[in-house]
């Protein structure tokens, strides 16, 4: 194992450097160790991640480089709560896009990948999103060479790409399953409804994606097309119910962007040819989506108000969520054949003392009404598709917890009143 102080980035970095680090379990956590302890050496060190679950990024980060991100997803909500991430409004799509044409500034590219294989190529491993951009615009490529990080197909970079290899071996970042409550349940058991035979699925991570799969095991010929999948796609692939059989494109082959999982998942994905890692251009892309026959999306939310918008951000002055893949997965899974897009969330916060049904949102339309498919909490699933402003917000508040209906009954007469 390699000591993080031991990696001299000073040879590489200049002052002002914009820095690109892989995301989400592909984090070179060796990297990003050295990056904290030397980066306030070099100076005015500026870093992007997507996602991150590595608990590494602290408020004590500001003080070796400033860290932006396009939301406080996962671990970075520490660092939004003290005021010490810069949130980039953008789409996971977007960012390969915009590094490519210099909108989005990277001199350094910090990324995790496999040991090479008999042709010097390096696979991406667990994350392929925007690394390839952020390989072919940087000025210098640090890559950490993990052999503990599966060769899964697809997305490679060829070792004549990277400029300086730092060799490990430590267990990559993981993400295991939170608990699961009966309200995960009863939301999975309504979403679910939704997906039948032959269906394909796309999904994020946490207990509702997860009770989700494990209601799916009986389905037959589902196929995945995801920005991420998660151990559950292994269940579900063991159980038979993955076969990918019937999809139009990438017959017999499972596609996503991100491994967000276990060591099981990342065993499961070694040299797995049922397993393709694709960029962004192609697992968010419209003009492939289109392609998928009954394209079922699955994606959260903070908040619905009841003409269907959606707030997957920011609750009130506090940024929790980000804009992430959600639109391009809604208008995916909504124009797809036989498809939908669900979005799924608690129909209460704060232990039951605020309707995540309301009213008017307390932040930014992630994803506008006129996307918006279907809606589902504890309480039901509101098919909100060619429904008029009037018949949303009746089928929304029926799916609110009914200690809120009367209230959101009230707000929506004066609503309506005024014209919406």
């Amino acid at each position: 194992m390699t000591d993080a102080v031991a990696i001299d980035l000073q040879r590489y970095l200049l002052p002002g450097d914009r820095i690109v680090i892989g995301q989400a379990c592909g984090e070179p956590t060796t990297l990003i160790e050295a990056l904290i302890e030397q980066g306030h050496e070099v100076g005015g060190l500026s870093a992007f991640i997507s996602t991150s679950f590595s608990g590494l990024f602290t408020p004590e980060t500001a003080k070796s480089f400033r860290l932006s991100s396009m939301g406080a997803m996962g671990s970075l909500r520490v660092m939004s709560k003290a005021h010490e991430l810069d949130v980039v409004p953008c789409h996971v799509g977007q960012i390969a896009p915009m590094i490519a044409s210099g909108d989005f500034a990277c001199d350094v590219a910090l990324i995790q990948v496999s040991p090479a294989d008999a042709d010097g190529n390096h696979s991406l491993g667990l994350i392929a999103d925007y690394v390839q951009s952020a390989v072919a615009k940087a000025r210098v490529v640090i890559a950490e060479v993990n052999d503990q990080v599966p060769f899964s197909y697809g997305e490679t970079i060829p070792a004549s790409a990277i400029d300086y290899a730092v060799h490990v071996s430590r267990p990559p970042v993981e993400v295991r399953p939170g608990p699961i409550t009966d309200t995960d349940m009863a939301m999975a058991q309504h979403a679910a409804a939704f997906i039948g035979d032959g269906a394909v699925i796309q999904m994020g991570i946490g207990a509702v994606p997860e009770v989700m799969l494990r209601l799916l095991r009986d389905r037959k010929d589902l196929g995945v097309h995801s920005g991420m999948v998660g151990d559950g796609l292994v269940d579900l692939i063991e159980a038979g119910a993955v076969t990918n059989a019937r999809k139009r494109i990438d017959p017999g082959v499972s596609i996503a962007g991100a491994l967000i999982g276990t060591r099981r998942l990342y065993d499961f994905a070694h040299q797995n040819p049922e397993l393709r890692m694709c960029n962004t251009a192609y697992t968010h892309e419209a003009a492939v989506m289109a392609q998928l026959d009954d394209l079922v999306t699955i994606n959260s939310a903070l908040e619905v108000d009841l003409t269907g918008q959606v707030n997957a951000e920011q609750s009130g002055a506090a940024y929790l969520g980000g804009t992430g893949g959600q639109l391009d997965f809604v208008r995916g899974g909504a124009r797809s054949p036989g498809g939908h897009a669900i979005i799924a969330l608690p129909a209460t916060a704060k232990k039951g003392t605020i309707s995540r049904i309301t009213a008017t949102l307390s932040g930014p339309v992630t994803t506008p009404r006129s996307d918006v498919d279907v809606i589902v909490t504890e309480f039901g699933a509101a098919a909100l598709r060619g429904q008029s402003l009037a018949e949303r917000t009746k089928r929304l508040i029926a799916i609110a917890h009914p200690d809120f209906q009367e209230d959101l009954s009230r707000e929506a007469h004066v609503i309506q009143q005024r014209g919406y």
